[in-house]
């Protein structure tokens, strides 16, 4: 995998904001204490530039009259954080603040094991927890937490906006129990839903045989290991196969995402050649551009990719580097469309900033923030469906959202989206449920296609 002009910062494609995910996507970050590189880079725009002296005056006063005059003694520390997150709050739904069991949390997540009930989250304005996927096999998924569903209160506990940490209490002891008062679309009700905490271990991919010669495989997040689960699973299906694969199924349906790097490799073993992704942001130390090396671990033989409103982040990254590449077709309903690079900068006491700092574009130069990708073949989910997919939580609907390149102008911020059917070109395509698109998925495998075989020729990633 070649590596252009690679800043020596973390590039993390987080879905979800809340403020302690309970699987956050992130790329790592760097050794606590050290301090990243680059950022003071003075080719930025305002980089040099000093806080108006009246700005600071005025935030002075208020820190002041807080401190004087608030009903119940605060302390300077919690003044400070709370102004810090401030900085945060508007810029943008992926920028936060994490305290230091906040980032510890995030670290732990990416190794795709912690005590919890397992479910992708964005934590509103309002403190409430919108669902954006439960994961696979996991107790939220067994309990009936559906794509969609707002959490509207934790064991009989009102969320509201001064929760700072409004996720952390469905963490716990594996075995101990939570109720979620959940507010589903079409319920005529509030709903209560036990769920039992547990060791979530996340098995990032799995496969099965979807029929002699054409395999199936899954990918539920994007973690540390996956490129690696993903070659010894493919390796399995090969093996089966009597060592060569006819096709190849990859299922991102409600992936959302994970470690930038762990979609690139997997890109990497597909490709022999061409661009996988690039990221630009207003410091040099922001570009980067990824790169395949020769080497297609499946030999040419058409892959078909299984994306939905839930795919998001590195989900998108690996189907966009297949597609414009003309490695692969995507299959399903459009994208999450986050198409933005966070950057983890810990800071000295522990805690760790996340930092918008960089747009990522697939190999055409196409930013696909707050648009995602549009399906070469469109289905759409059925409105119950257990795995989400629909498209009322999107990255163009998260508030304070960044404005993609080709985001209508028009388009009123923080906006829901009442129905997939109602976006712009995504009005065709049947409506399905489960399996149904794993088999439209395998149908379309079997349509002749453009891509030529790639000639077996060996490569380092054999």
């Amino acid at each position: 995998m070649q590596l252009r002009h690679l800043a020596p910062i973390v590039f993390a494609l987080a879905a979800l904001p809340a403020l302690t995910p309970v699987h956050a996507q992130q790329a790592g970050q760097p050794e606590r204490g050290e301090s990243p590189e680059g950022l003071d880079d003075t080719s930025a725009d305002d980089a040099n530039a000093k806080v108006p002296l009246d700005e600071i005056r005025r935030y002075v006063a208020v820190y002041t009259a807080i401190k004087q005059a608030y009903v119940e003694p605060v302390a300077d520390s919690r003044l400070m954080q709370s102004a810090v997150r401030g900085l945060l709050l508007d810029l943008d739904p992926h920028s936060v603040y994490f305290q230091k069991a906040d980032a510890d949390q995030f670290d732990e997540q990416s190794r795709g094991a912690y005590d919890g009930i397992g479910v992708e989250l964005y934590r509103q304005p309002d403190g409430t927890l919108r669902v954006i996927a439960p994961i696979d096999d996991t107790p939220a998924a067994r309990a009936g937490i559906k794509s969609g569903d707002l959490i509207v209160a934790i064991d009989g506990r009102q969320l509201g906006p001064g929760d700072d940490d409004s996720s952390g209490p469905l963490r716990g002891e594996p075995g101990s129990a939570v109720v979620l008062t959940v507010v589903r679309e079409g319920a005529d009700k509030l709903l209560e839903i036990k769920v039992v905490r547990d060791t979530v271990r996340i098995t990032s991919v799995r496969n099965r045989m979807l029929e002699p010669g054409y395999g199936y495989l899954r990918i539920a997040a994007f973690q540390a290991d996956t490129a690696a689960d993903f070659e010894t699973q493919l390796g399995k299906l090969q093996e089966q196969a009597g060592g060569k694969l006819r096709g190849l199924v990859i299922d991102l349906r409600s992936n959302p995402g994970g470690l930038l790097t762990s979609a690139v490799q997997i890109a990497d073993d597909l490709l022999e050649s061409g661009k996988i992704v690039s990221t630009r942001g207003r410091i040099a130390l922001s570009d980067a551009e990824f790169g395949a090396t020769p080497g297609d671990r499946l030999a040419g033989a058409p892959v078909v990719v299984l994306v939905d409103a839930g795919s998001a982040s590195a989900s998108e990254v690996l189907a966009g580097a297949l597609r414009d590449n003309g490695r692969a077709r995507v299959v399903g309903s459009r994208t999450f469309g986050k198409g933005s690079v966070q950057t983890v900068l810990p800071l000295d006491n522990g805690d760790s900033v996340k930092l918008t700092t960089a747009r990522y574009f697939t190999p055409s130069g196409r930013s696909i923030q707050a648009l995602g990708i549009v399906p070469d073949v469109q289905l759409h989910p059925a409105k119950d469906a257990q795995n989400g997919g629909r498209a009322d939580v999107t990255e163009a609907t998260l508030r304070g959202h960044l404005r993609g390149d080709e985001e209508p102008a028009t388009a009123v911020p923080g906006a829901a989206v009442a129905d997939e059917g109602d976006r712009p070109g995504d009005n065709a395509g049947e409506v399905l449920e489960g399996d149904e698109f794993i088999t439209a998925a395998l149908a379309e495998l079997k349509k002749p296609v453009a891509v030529a075989p790639v000639p077996d020729v060996g490569g380092a990633k054999r």
